[in-house]
C-alpha cells in the first residue's frame, strides 16, 4: 500500500526537487553531456518525473513508461550526450527522490515506515523500467 500522503507531499514539492536535481545535473561530471542542455528542457523533464509521480508508480502502465523514456534516449541520443550520462541523470533524479522521502520526517509510526518503504520500492521499480526503455530507444536510434 503506498502512502497517499508522501505521493502527495513529492507531487506538492516537486519545484523545489526539481530545482535540486537541476542544478546538480549541471554540475555533476557524470552527467557533463546535460551541461549544454538549456535549462528549462531539463526542468522540464525533472518537474514531469515529480509532479505527477502517482500517474508513473500507481497507473503508469508499461506502455506508457516504454514510450515515454523511449523518446527520452531517442532525443538525447540525437542531442549527442552519451548513454552513461543519460543513465546517471536518471540515477541522479532517482536519488533526489528517494532522498527526500527518507527525510521527509513523516514516519510516525510502522504503518508509515511500512508505506515509505513501499514507495521507495515502486519508485525503484519505475526507475528501472525508465532506465532500460531509455537505453532501448538510445540503443535503437544508434542502430540507424
Amino acid at each position: 500500500m503506498i502512502s497517499g500522503k508522501l505521493v502527495a507531499m513529492i507531487e506538492d514539492h516537486a519545484d523545489q526537487l526539481t530545482a535540486r536535481v537541476v542544478g546538480e545535473l549541471q554540475r555533476h561530471p557524470r552527467t557533463a553531456g546535460y551541461h549544454r542542455l538549456a535549462h528549462s528542457e531539463l526542468h522540464r523533464r525533472a518537474y514531469d518525473v515529480y509532479r505527477n509521480l502517482s500517474k508513473w508508480v500507481a497507473r503508469g502502465s508499461e506502455s506508457e513508461v516504454e514510450s515515454s523514456y523511449g523518446d527520452l534516449g531517442r532525443q538525447r541520443f540525437a542531442e549527442g550526450i552519451p548513454l552513461s550520462h543519460v543513465i546517471s541523470a536518471l540515477i541522479l533524479t532517482k536519488d533526489h527522490l528517494l532522498n527526500y522521502v527518507r527525510t521527509s520526517g513523516l514516519s510516525d509510526s510502522a504503518l508509515d515506515l511500512y508505506q515509505e518503504l513501499e514507495l521507495m520500492r515502486v519508485v525503484g521499480q519505475f526507475f528501472d523500467r525508465a532506465i532500460y526503455h531509455t537505453a532501448v530507444g538510445y540503443e535503437h536510434s544508434a542502430e540507424r
